[in-house]
């Protein structure tokens, strides 16, 4: 793999200044697959300048100049699209069936819903004598995470870009194999110099220069609340925009009138998915009392058809987490569950039957949860589900609105009665009786899950500012 010693900035692939550099682990096998190098304060520097520089004329490019630039990348994603496969199952541990169907073609729609939308974009909108014209705000910095390495991206990419922004990104050191072949395909597509840049490193170094820069209009982050918080107050001195999504620990109720079969088992798969690194997992399975035995049952059944293994089989479902701090946190909250007194229907702590080695965590599942214990308070980011008992739909909607967080909630049962339920919980997104992914709808959170959206026109919106110009 080329340039990993490498960043991108003003158009080419330069060396690092310093010395440092990273080893990037395969969790599956605990091998090293690459090494990064790892940047500081004066690459975020020259960076920022190079974007800076580009933006003048970037930003008054037309439409149709990046429209011709958002079909390039798509065209060139699409014939390299087994590769960035492959690179995100070495770095993060994903089988390579997920890869295939969930990271890259997944990534492939936001790029096709990108272009959908700057095709009719209006960025001049007329209010009686109002012109509101909607401008790119700036140089934007982007913060991405490890657990979607490269839709992540494109999510933030393909709008900055569309509206006319030029930007910095620092894609997460445990799974930058996939972001540095992004920054070859957007060489290869001609995105003129400047306009995307990258530079590798830890949040301490790079992410805090980046979010305090005075050159940088706006920071774009995704990741922990932890490090939001980090991320905000450092960029408080700047007044710069700063758009996040955090944390989450979603609930999934399932209704009375629900088909209980279908309810769970789709309910563990979604908790499961991504071996439940996502923000959005289903970790809390909340299931009403005369249910509940049942549920149970189904749920351990749903669990142990899961196959863990070589992650570039394509019959396994579940691969590792993602490095040794995930794999011991995973752990912790599994033993702290037995230790508040849940009963663990299968899984546990032990590596998965025939596996010997690897940060692989069983598929769990957990009964007799109470909303006080530590396995239904904390983001698991583990192929973990708790299931816990409600006596009425009132109560079920307090249990899921207890948490800081606010990001999805999905709820199952007749269409009405979900309806109702979906109006009264404090989060972003809600899905109702599992339906198929809508790539354009919103994405963002409540509460301590952040602040902004992506996706869709709300994606572009939040690269834009709002200009009123008013004539006699």
């Amino acid at each position: 793999m080329r340039y990993l010693d490498h960043f991108y900035i003003d158009g080419q692939f330069v060396r690092a200044v310093s010395r440092a550099r990273r080893a990037v682990t395969n969790p599956e096998t605990l091998e090293s697959v690459g090494e990064i190098a790892m940047g500081g304060p004066v690459d975020i520097d020259a960076a920022v300048a190079s974007a800076r520089r580009s933006f003048a004329s970037f930003s008054k490019s037309a439409a149709d100049v990046r429209l011709g630039l958002l079909r390039r990348i798509e065209i060139l994603f699409k014939e390299r699209r087994e590769e960035f496969a492959r690179r995100m199952t070495l770095e993060m541990g994903t089988p390579i069936t997920f890869s295939r169907q969930a990271q890259v073609e997944g990534s492939l729609v936001h790029i096709q819903k990108g272009i959908e939308i700057l095709e009719r974009f209006e960025f001049e909108r007329t209010r009686g004598g109002t012109t509101l014209v909607m401008e790119p705000v700036g140089v934007c910095g982007l913060i991405t995470p490890w657990n979607f390495p490269v839709l992540q991206i494109i999510t933030k990419l393909i709008p900055a870009l569309a509206v006319g922004c030029t930007v910095v990104l620092k894609p997460s050191e445990y799974s930058p194999l996939s972001a540095m072949y992004l920054a070859e395909l957007l060489h290869d597509a001609d995105v003129p110099p400047g306009v995307f840049n990258l530079v590798n490193g830890d949040g301490a170094t790079v992410g805090a220069a980046m979010s305090s820069h005075p050159g940088l209009d706006m920071v774009s982050f995704t990741g922990s609340t932890r490090a939001g918080v980090l991320v905000a107050k450092a960029a408080a001195d700047t007044v710069k925009r700063v758009h996040q999504e955090l944390g989450g620990n979603s609930a999934n109720i399932i209704l009375p009138d629900a088909d209980l079969q279908t309810a769970v088992k789709a309910g563990v798969h979604a908790a499961y998915r991504n071996a439940g690194q996502s923000c959005t997992a289903p970790g809390r399975m909340l299931v009403h009392r005369s249910h509940y035995e049942q549920a149970v049952v189904l749920a351990k059944e749903a669990a142990e058809g899961f196959r863990c293994g070589n992650v570039f089989d394509q019959g396994t479902q579940l691969g590792p987490v993602v490095n040794e701090a995930q794999f011991n946190r995973a752990r912790s909250l599994i033993d702290s569950a037995m230790s508040d007194g849940a009963t663990l229907v299968t899984g546990g702590t032990d590596l998965p039957a025939g596996i010997e080695k690897g940060y692989f965590i069983q598929p769990t599942v957990f009964a007799n949860v109470t909303p006080d214990m530590r396995i239904a308070k904390d983001e698991t980011f583990a192929p973990i589900v708790s299931l816990i008992a409600y006596e009425s739909v009132d109560e079920a909607i307090d249990i899921a609105n207890d948490t800081p967080y606010g990001l999805a909630g999905y709820v199952q049962g007749s269409d009405v009665t979900a309806s109702k339920v979906a109006s009264r919980l404090r989060v972003g997104q809600v899905q109702i009786n599992q339906p198929q992914w809508d790539p354009s709808a919103p994405f963002g959170g409540y509460k301590q899950s952040g602040n902004g959206r992506e996706c869709g026109e709300a994606g572009f919106e939040a690269y834009l500012e709002v200009k009123a110009v008013i004539r006699a």
